[in-house]
C-alpha cells in the first residue's frame, strides 16, 4: 500500500462546527481535493485527476523525486478549482493518488492536455517507490515520447487493486494550463481522433482563406489581401504552435522552432493587424497619421520580430510585450469602425463584431490562466475558435472591399463609356457623329468586297430651314428626331445611320450583294420622305436629297467614299432636290 500523506493544516470534519462545515462544500469545494484517491474502474473510459490534485511548489528547481517523497506532508490544494496555476516562474510538483480497480484490466494512459509545457517529468509511485517514471515536455526530442501524440501522454504500468501516487513535475515559461486525465486506450484514440479532425479542419479553413487572399493580391495588386495573409499566416501558425500540431507534423526536430514559433507568430498576426487595420479604415480624405501609425506599429513587431529569433529578447519579455500590443491595433481601430457602422458601412460593422469576439475569447484565455474559468474542450479552444471567427469576419471586410473596387471600376467603365459617347455621338439625336462614322467606316471597308458591296448615302433635309425658321428650334429639334427614327426604321439593323451636323444625315449600309440593291436601299429611303412628319398638332413636310458611292467599286477609302457621296448629293441639290443619286467618280470634281 503506497503512503498515506495527511493535508497539513486541513481540519477534520468532525472537528469543524456544521455551518464551518457548510461553507467549506459551497464556498471552497478545492479545500477537499486530494482527500481520497480516485479509482481507475473500466467502465469509465476517462476519469479527470485535477479533483485528487494537490501541489508543491519548488521555488528552487532543485527538488528531486526522492526529496519529493520525504515532503508529502507538504503538499497543499492548487489555488483554483480549474485546472491551471497560471504564469509562474517555480517549478510545481502534483501529486495524484489514485487506485486500480480489481476488476481493471490495468490498462490506462496518462494524458496532459496542453501542448505548450516546457519540462514534465512523470514519476509513479507505490509503497513509497517508483516503480515508473518518464520525461515530457515540449523541449524535449518529439521521437522520444512514449507516445506521439499532439499532448503529453504516456501508458502507465499498472497492476488491478493496488493503490498508486504520481507525481508530475511541471516547469514552463507560459502558462501552467494542466488538463490531466486518465483514459482507457480506446477513449483516447477516440478522443485523440476527434482532436485531430478539430484541428484538420479549422487548418484546412485558415489555409483556403490564405490562398484565397494571396490569389486575390496577385490578381488585383489590392495591400489589404496580402495584409489578410500575414494576419491569417501569424494566426495559424500560433494555434499549430499552441495546440502542438505544428511539433506533430512541421518542425519536429526543431528546438528553435518549438523555442520561438509561438513569439513569432504572434508577432506576424500583431503586425497583420496593424497593416489590415490601418488599410481597411484609411479613407482617401481622412488624415493620414491614422495610417502611418498603423504602419509604425508593423514596422514594431517586425523589429521585434528580429530581436527575438536572435535571441536578443526573451520569450517570458516577448509575451508580455505581445500580451499589449497585440490590442493596440483593436484599440486604435475602434473609432474608426464605429464612425463607419454608425454611417451604414458594413467594414465597421465587421471590424466591431471581430473585436467583440477577439475580447471574449481573450477574456476567457486569460480566465483559464488564473483559473477563474474552468478548463474544458470550449475554454480551451476559446482561442482558436475566436480566432476563426475573426478571419471570416475580416474576409468580409475583404469581400466588402472587392465589392468596392469592383463598383469603382464599374463607375470608370461608364465614365469612360459617357466621354467616348460624348467624343463618338451626336447629342441630340443620339446618333453616331462625324468622328463615330469614321471609327464604322473604317471598321467594315475590310470586309467589302465584289460580292458584299458597302454603300454611304449622304443625304441633306429638303425644307428643313423654312420649318426652323418658322416654328423656332424646338420644332427644329423635334423634327430631326424624328427623321432619325424613321430613318433607322427604313435600314436594317447592321446598318449605321450618323448625323454630321445641322439637317444633313449619313446611312452606311454594308453587305449588298449588287449596286441594283444599293440603288433600291436608295429610293426605298427617298420614298419614305414622301410622308409628312407629325410633331404633336403640327404636321410637317420634308424632302430628301441623296447622293451615294459603293465600295469597293466607286472608291476603297473613307474619305473618298464620303467626298464622292457629298459631291453627289450637292449634285442633286442644284439638280432640283429630292433625288438619289450615285457617284462613280465623275461628279467629284464639281463638289470642289
Amino acid at each position: 500500500m503506497p503512503r498515506r500523506h495527511p493535508m497539513p493544516n486541513r481540519p477534520r470534519p468532525h472537528h469543524l462546527p456544521w455551518l464551518a462545515l457548510l461553507w467549506a462544500l459551497m464556498v471552497c469545494p478545492w479545500a477537499w481535493a486530494g482527500s481520497s484517491p480516485l479509482l481507475l474502474n473500466d467502465e469509465r473510459g476517462a476519469i479527470d485527476a485535477w479533483p485528487a490534485v494537490t501541489l508543491l511548489s519548488d521555488p528552487s528547481l532543485q527538488l528531486s523525486v526522492e526529496d519529493v517523497l520525504a515532503q508529502s506532508d507538504k503538499f497543499t490544494p492548487p489555488p483554483s478549482v480549474g485546472a491551471t496555476l497560471g504564469v509562474r516562474p517555480d517549478a510545481v510538483w502534483l501529486r495524484i493518488p489514485f487506485e486500480v480497480a480489481s476488476t481493471s484490466d490495468a490498462q490506462w494512459i496518462l494524458d496532459i492536455n496542453h501542448s505548450d509545457l516546457n519540462h514534465i517529468g512523470v514519476y509513479l509511485t507505490t509503497s513509497g517507490y517508483v516503480v515508473q517514471q518518464a520525461t515530457l515536455g515540449s523541449l524535449h526530442p518529439y521521437a522520444h515520447r512514449p507516445l506521439q501524440s499532439r499532448s503529453h501522454a504516456l501508458t502507465l504500468n499498472l497492476r488491478p487493486g493496488l493503490q498508486y501516487e504520481l507525481l508530475v513535475r511541471i516547469q514552463t515559461r507560459g502558462a501552467m494550463i494542466l488538463p490531466i486525465s486518465f483514459y482507457k486506450p480506446a477513449a483516447m484514440l477516440s478522443k485523440a481522433v476527434n482532436e485531430q479532425m478539430l484541428q484538420g479542419v479549422l487548418t484546412g479553413l485558415a489555409l483556403c482563406l490564405l490562398v484565397y487572399s494571396v490569389g486575390q493580391w496577385l490578381s488585383l495588386r489590392e495591400p489589404l489581401f496580402i495584409y489578410y495573409a500575414l494576419l491569417t499566416s501569424g494566426s495559424l501558425l500560433f494555434s499549430m504552435h499552441l495546440f502542438g500540431v505544428g511539433r506533430q507534423f512541421l518542425w519536429s526536430d526543431s528546438l528553435w522552432h518549438e523555442v520561438h514559433m509561438g513569439g513569432l507568430s504572434a508577432l506576424l498576426a500583431t503586425c497583420g493587424s496593424f497593416l489590415f487595420i490601418g488599410q481597411a479604415l484609411s479613407e482617401p480624405d481622412s488624415n493620414k497619421r491614422f495610417l502611418r501609425f498603423m504602419r509604425c506599429g508593423a514596422a514594431l513587431c517586425v523589429l521585434l520580430a528580429l530581436a527575438y529569433g536572435l535571441d536578443a529578447i526573451s520569450t517570458r519579455a516577448i509575451a508580455a510585450i505581445v500580451s499589449i500590443l497585440g490590442l493596440v491595433p483593436a484599440l486604435m481601430g475602434i473609432p474608426g469602425a464605429a464612425r463607419r457602422a454608425i454611417r451604414g458601412d458594413g467594414v465597421g460593422t465587421s471590424l466591431l463584431l471581430a473585436w467583440l469576439v477577439y475580447f471574449i475569447a481573450t477574456a476567457i484565455v486569460i480566465g483559464v490562466i488564473n483559473g477563474w474559468v474552468p478548463v474544458n474542450f470550449w475554454t480551451l479552444h476559446s482561442f482558436q475558435f475566436g480566432a476563426t471567427l475573426d478571419m471570416l469576419l475580416f474576409m468580409r471586410v475583404l469581400g466588402l472591399r472587392t465589392k468596392a473596387l469592383r463598383l469603382e471600376a464599374l463607375d470608370a467603365n461608364r465614365e469612360r463609356d459617357a466621354m467616348h459617347s460624348l467624343a463618338h455621338t451626336d447629342p441630340l439625336t443620339g446618333l453616331p457623329n462625324r468622328r463615330g462614322l469614321s471609327i464604322a467606316l473604317a471598321s467594315a471597308l475590310p470586309h467589302s468586297g465584289p460580292n458584299s458591296l458597302l454603300a454611304v448615302y449622304v443625304m441633306d433635309l429638303d425644307g428643313f430651314k423654312p420649318v426652323n425658321d418658322r416654328h423656332g428650334h424646338d420644332v427644329g429639334d423635334e423634327l430631326l428626331i424624328a427623321v432619325t427614327r424613321r430613318l433607322q426604321g427604313h435600314v436594317r439593323q447592321s446598318d449605321v445611320v450618323a448625323r454630321l451636323g445641322g439637317d444633313e444625315f449619313v446611312v452606311m449600309a454594308g453587305h449588298l450583294g449588287s449596286s441594283q440593291q444599293a440603288q433600291e436601299l436608295g429610293l426605298k429611303l427617298l420614298e419614305a420622305f414622301r410622308t409628312p412628319f407629325s410633331l404633336g398638332d403640327l404636321q410637317v413636310e420634308v424632302g430628301l436629297t441623296i447622293g451615294y458611292a459603293i465600295a469597293p467599286d466607286d472608291s476603297n477609302d473613307a474619305l473618298g467614299l464620303l467626298k464622292l457621296a457629298d459631291a453627289a448629293m450637292y449634285s442633286g441639290k442644284q439638280g432640283g432636290k429630292f433625288c438619289l443619286r450615285r457617284n462613280t467618280g465623275d461628279l467629284a470634281l464639281s463638289s470642289a
